[in-house]
């Protein structure tokens, strides 16, 4: 039985084959053999938030009463949606649990990692991952920093190599300025 992973690869095999050609390259050099099962096998990987949901929000009880917890230097990768090239850096979450409850602190990376898995812009990558966190976390506020650099920006087009690109949302308390200076802060 074929299945709906075997479809993707073939689909994905043959058309590197057909980029390869157009950029004049032969699909069948020896170099160049494999490369589009390869490429197929990465795509599948590396675009996997795509085909799964994230719903491993595990919560504790806390002492916690609403005083900040925050996870950075989360390292993520992900796919520019417009050039499909590498965008990676770190991710900084941070938040007002709410409820005598605190989300497991591996789960921020897992959730980061889903997130990233997908073509995407960091602008709509930092609204996702501090959207499903309000969605699924007791919380008075959530904070997503990202911090990245754009191989579409450093490697082609205006080729800018030590560009960084930093993106924010906020919600809740974080909306205040005193909070989120806090939080600024603590990035330092």
């Amino acid at each position: 039985m074929v299945t709906m992973e075997d479809k993707q690869q073939a689909a994905i095999t043959a058309a590197v084959k057909t980029i390869l050609q157009a950029v004049g390259e032969d699909p069948n050099r020896p170099g160049l053999v494999e490369t589009p099962q390869r490429v197929a096998k990465m795509y599948q990987e590396v675009f996997a938030g795509l085909t799964s949901e994230f719903d491993d929000y595990k919560l504790f009880p806390s002492h916690n009463q609403g005083d900040l917890v925050i996870v950075k230097d989360i390292a993520f990768y992900s796919m520019c949606e417009h050039h499909l090239l590498p965008f990676f850096g770190e991710v900084h979450i941070g938040y007002y649990p709410k409820g005598g409850q605190v989300l497991g602190l591996s789960k921020f990376p897992r959730l980061v990692e889903h997130c990233a898995k997908r073509p995407s812009v960091q602008e709509d990558l930092t609204v996702m991952i501090a959207d499903k966190l309000n969605q699924h976390v007791p919380n008075d506020g959530i904070a997503v920093v990202i911090e990245a650099s754009h191989l579409c920006m450093t490697m082609r087009g205006v080729k800018s190599p030590h560009s960084r690109t930093t993106t924010s949302h906020y919600s809740g308390r974080f909306l205040e300025n005193e909070t989120r200076k806090e939080f600024l802060a603590a990035l330092k």
